[in-house]
């Protein structure tokens, strides 16, 4: 079965990313060092399309998986790496990114986790709007290549990346951790409402959060700690390839 209906319904409910830090942790590297070979390199380059339409943030030019590209419509297990989260523009990631595309004080000046980062587009908007020093973090390696490639694609030197899980572990002191779409799992919700929590309680890390509606946040204790920063709507192939949700917003958690 294709791409199209299986791999997006099963990635709706399932996308493994988790957080990690930067040069306070090991295994972080640049974004132009994460496993750039030239065949991973051409194989994502063929296999992903350059596009900024569709999205909430048509300043941000991404390499993803859309409808003209030969694995939206392939056999999923032909697909030689693990299954490509990161080429999916998530609309949680979206309203992230606008936000802080419109809010530049959000992140100017100051250091950004992005947590499970996926294609990078958060991050980017965070290096656009001038932040001192950007984390993006995604266990999966290939997201790393991705977001490598992206950089280039919108002219930006490179950022370090990621793919430790921390999730769990003593926070670095980031000013801002930013996370989008990643409340699609109630173990994984519990496990970053508390890690969250520590970040705030240890640093007075300010925490904003990216969702377009999932139960999983929304009927979560942590909706309780949440306050609502905006709302955006979302651009009508975003709502097609999101299965009818309307709408993302940005949370920021108040514990």
């Amino acid at each position: 079965m294709a791409w199209s209906p299986s791999w997006r319904v099963a990635a709706l409910c399932a996308k493994a990313v988790e957080g990690a830090g930067l040069a306070l942790f090991p295994g972080a590297c640049s974004a132009a060092g994460c496993s750039l070979e030239p065949a991973t390199r051409a194989f994502l380059e063929e296999n992903t399309e350059a596009t900024r339409s569709g999205s909430l943030t048509p300043e941000i030019e991404l390499r993803l998986l859309t409808p003209r590209c030969r694995f939206w419509w392939e056999r999923a297990e032909l697909w030689p790496y693990t299954d490509p989260y990161w080429a999916i523009y998530w609309p949680g990631g979206q309203a992230l990114s606008r936000y802080i595309l419109d809010n530049p004080d959000t992140v100017r000046g100051k250091s950004v986790l992005d947590l499970g980062s996926g294609c990078g587009a958060t991050a980017i908007a965070a290096k656009m709007s001038g932040s001192s020093r950007i984390l993006a973090n995604d266990i999966d390696p290939l997201a790393g290549v991705a977001t490598a490639l992206n950089c280039e694609l919108n002219h930006l030197s490179p950022f370090p990346v990621s793919t430790q899980d921390i999730v769990g572990s003593e926070p670095a002191p980031w000013d801002l951790v930013v996370l989008g779409d990643m409340f699609y799992d109630d173990e994984l919700a519990n496990r970053l409402q508390q890690w969250l929590k520590r970040c705030v309680r240890t640093h007075g890390t300010r925490i904003l959060i990216g969702d377009p509606g999932r139960p999983q946040l929304s009927g979560h204790s942590i909706q309780q700690q949440l306050c609502r920063v905006a709302e955006y709507p979302l651009p009508e192939p975003t709502r097609q390839e999101n299965y009818g949700l309307t709408a993302a917003t940005v949370w920021e958690f108040q514990p």
